[in-house]
């Protein structure tokens, strides 16, 4: 059977975006309300880190109606004060400096006593989500009783960039099973090649907000950190690399650039030397020379601190393992960014061999700072996990500047699997006798995910009312 796909242009995307919009269309795909469908509301920390990612955008309408634009969105505050610090934003067409405060609640800013606080004296935009209901004015004043512009944010938008409504489907048979087993092998090449180019696409509009708010090089470390997180630390390294950014780790020196990520993530509080394995000790001491000369400048308070999730982790996966990665990646910048600069020039060989052949003494025999020391050398950064950078962040930065790379972006072989896959591809192929071809290259694999996040995940029935099943018989 074959279900190859010589090649999926952004026309394919752009009927793939229709077939979507025909089943949900976009006003309806995304409403107030669905706030409470989803199981965990995003916290503060998760907010800030996609707010200061772009995901909002740079251009406002303030609550008294005036034009508000982002010029610069300056430096995440590691020390007590307002969120974000030396930010420039232009109200009305004048441009102002100083500090950016984002709440979940406009109240937040009385509960938190900010009002009284001459830290946030220099706060010239309040963000926030939630009003007091029954249309209740608050105004946010400084100490000093300044007026300070306020700009609501919409939950709404949040919510369109997340994953989806919902944060997972049953994993049972789905009724669109039917008419893809109907459907010849070709037509389900097409429909997942166009929904893997629709899916790159919008990855790509993702990165270029990114690289629009704070630079190429800072989206290329960004989108880095995130692939390293996987699952259960990806908002956790990603609020690492906002907070200890590329260019304040370039200018470091190599030990130093790796002891300030290691003392921003909070991996070198405390007695973190005692008890640890004879050749760790070493290890720390070398990081804690340098960290303790850093950290009264880039020291984080506790509440600001990325927060990691170390259960379920995998030795490969540990916290500790994927900061060591990044710093690795971060010491060797220059040749790194010299792989991906150029979309003419680019060689998936060259850059997996690059991630071959980066190494470090300690981390090659090492899971976690207080494991014991393994006698087989592990690669800091596998080749499973270069994929789902190629696949995530790499391919759909360069490929709108070399539509070239997309055929080669479609040979690449898939190489993991995960339950967010195999629980879409039950629910389409359920026992397909020919359900293995379609998840062999890693762009199936991606419009399979793309086509679960955008039907299964949006339908509220349970599958029994999605009209998905009856729109995919039109498909050509």
């Amino acid at each position: 059977m074959n279900t190859a796909l010589a090649k999926a242009t952004p026309a394919d995307a752009a009927a793939y975006r229709r077939l979507l919009d025909s089943v949900f269309p976009p006003r309806n795909r995304v409403r107030e309300s669905q706030r409470c469908l989803i199981p965990d509301r995003p916290g503060e920390l998760e907010v800030q880190s996609r707010w200061f990612a772009g995901e909002f955008g740079t251009h406002f309408t303030s609550t008294c109606g005036k034009t508000v634009q982002i010029v610069q969105f300056g430096h995440w505050n590691h020390a007590g004060g307002p969120d974000f610090v030396d930010a420039a934003v232009s109200i009305d067409g004048e441009t102002q400096t100083g500090a950016i405060e984002l709440d979940l609640d406009v109240r937040d800013w009385e509960h938190h006593r900010h009002a009284v606080n001459p830290n946030y004296d220099d706060v010239i935009l309040h963000l926030y989500f939630d009003s007091p209901p029954g249309g209740e004015t608050v105004f946010t004043r400084t100490s000093c009783h300044r007026s300070v512009v306020q700009v609501r944010l919409a939950w709404e938008a949040l919510l369109d960039s997340q994953a989806a409504r919902f944060a997972e489907a049953d994993a049972h048979l789905g009724r669109c099973a039917h008419p893809l087993q109907e459907m010849a092998g070709e037509k389900i090449g097409s429909l997942l090649g166009a929904a893997a180019r629709f899916r790159l696409q919008r990855k790509g509009e993702r990165l270029r907000r990114l690289e629009a708010a704070h630079g190429r090089e800072q989206a290329l470390f960004q989108g880095l950190a995130e692939t390293l997180g996987y699952r259960r630390n990806q908002l956790a390294t990603t609020v690492l690399s906002q907070q200890a950014p590329l260019r304040q780790l370039t200018r470091q020196s190599a030990p130093r650039c790796e002891a300030l990520l290691f003392g921003r993530a909070g991996f070198l509080e405390g007695n973190v030397v005692d008890g640890a394995p004879e050749d760790t000790r070493g290890y720390l001491t070398g990081l804690w020379d340098h960290w303790w000369k850093l950290r009264d400048e880039y020291g984080s308070d506790l509440g600001r601190r990325p927060r990691w999730n170390f259960s379920g982790c995998r030795p490969n996966n540990h916290p500790h393992r994927r900061v060591a990665a990044l710093a690795a990646v971060a010491m060797h910048w220059d040749e790194f960014r010299g792989l991906v600069e150029n979309a003419q020039q680019f060689s998936e060989k060259r850059l997996r061999d690059f991630f071959d052949t980066l190494a470090h003494p300690y981390w090659e025999h090492h899971y976690t700072l207080q494991a014991a020391r393994t006698d087989k050398p592990r690669a800091l950064i596998g080749r499973s996990r270069v994929t789902e950078l190629l696949a995530n962040q790499i391919y759909p930065m360069l490929i709108p500047a070399n539509a070239g790379l997309w055929e080669i972006y479609q040979d690449m072989p898939a190489t993991l699997d995960n339950v967010k896959l195999r629980r879409a591809t039950a629910r389409l192929f359920g026992e397909h006798p020919h359900r293995a071809e379609f998840t062999r290259k890693v762009f199936q694999q991606q419009g399979l995910l793309q086509i679960y996040r955008d039907f299964c995940l949006e339908d509220a029935s349970g599958c029994r009312e999605c009209p998905f099943p009856e729109q995919l018989r039109q498909w050509e």
